[in-house]
């Protein structure tokens, strides 16, 4: 399998010293800051992803822990996600697992010196959210604005934009497009196109098999797509097999799926292992797509 592009950042800020001198010189980026889903695995971060283009970085989700993985992430030489900067994410749907740290992304980078608001996308809903986290902690912000630490007056602030399908956002280092894709049940889920200079990733958030994702991709050079395992104990159960049928992908379904959008590279993230072995879910996978692909672990550049 392909190896991910971290061997090629590393020895670029090898030979300039630090990305900082000459960000321009390396590639549009994905950092996996979680693989993780709803279970409690000490060795995988609640999911969320960042793309980084040059010295900036763009949040996609926000799942538990996702400031101290971005601080990690920034200790690996990725200096654009260092916490003062955490500035803008796109939310991909409201489950809890993808949304837990918003409220850390909100107020951790405050705390340690954001001034700029915090730019929040994704869909209906998240007004909604925000405000009633912005009144959980109401006295944490008086106190710390009042008090001796003395914070300021706008780092802890969001602005959110509620979306649709289309393009979302733009500015000179990327064009974000969102595109609906099948959560089961949720009004509202997205997936996601970072169009950057000379490199197109596509981030599939939680979907059932969809043409979208395949018409998203098109030859992207990345595709991050979420997968579950369907040999797992739950799954003989009925309810379980028709929820994840409706919410989730299999490897035979993703195999299919990226013989169609025709990625350079596959990247497995957020995966359900089931309580099965990693190794299961990989075994499955070569059976079904003989393209390039990786399994994502928390903190792979690629």
């Amino acid at each position: 399998m392909r190896k991910f592009l971290f061997v090629f950042v590393a020895a670029v800020a090898a030979c300039t010293g630090g990305f900082a001198e000459d960000p321009a010189a390396v590639p549009a980026r994905v950092v996996v800051l979680g693989t993780g889903n709803p279970s409690a695995d000490p060795e995988r971060g609640g999911p969320a992803l960042a793309v980084v283009v040059n010295d900036r970085a763009y949040l996609i989700d926000c799942g538990p822990g996702v400031v101290r993985r971005a601080a990690a992430a920034e200790r690996n030489g990725i200096a654009a996600l260092k916490a003062k900067d955490l500035k803008i994410v796109f939310i991909t749907h409201l489950h809890s697992d993808h949304t837990l740290g918003y409220p850390d992304l909100i107020f951790s980078p405050w705390v340690l010196g954001r001034k700029e608001e915090l730019e929040a996308y994704g869909p209906h809903g998240l007004k909604n959210m925000t405000s009633h986290i912005e009144k959980a902690w109401k006295e944490d912000v008086r106190i710390r604005r009042k008090g001796l630490e003395q914070a300021n007056a706008t780092g802890y602030r969001v602005n959110v934009h509620e979306i649709q399908a289309g393009v979302v956002y733009r500015d000179a280092n990327v064009t974000v497009t969102a595109f609906p894709v099948k959560h089961g049940i949720w009004k509202e889920a997205y997936g996601y196109t970072f169009e950057t200079h000379g490199r197109k990733i596509v981030i599939s958030g939680d979907t059932a098999p969809t043409d979208e994702v395949v018409k998203a991709c098109d030859g992207c050079d990345v595709l991050l797509h979420e997968v579950f395992n369907p040999y797992g104990d739950e799954l003989k159960d009925a309810h379980w097999k028709e929820y994840f049928r409706t919410f989730h992908t299999s490897p035979a379904e993703l195999g299919e799926i990226a013989r169609r959008a025709r990625p350079k590279l596959l990247v497995l993230y957020h995966q359900s292992l089931e309580k099965l072995p990693e190794a299961d879910l990989l075994e499955q996978m070569k059976k079904e797509y003989s393209g390039e692909w990786v399994s994502a672990k928390d903190l792979g550049v690629y």
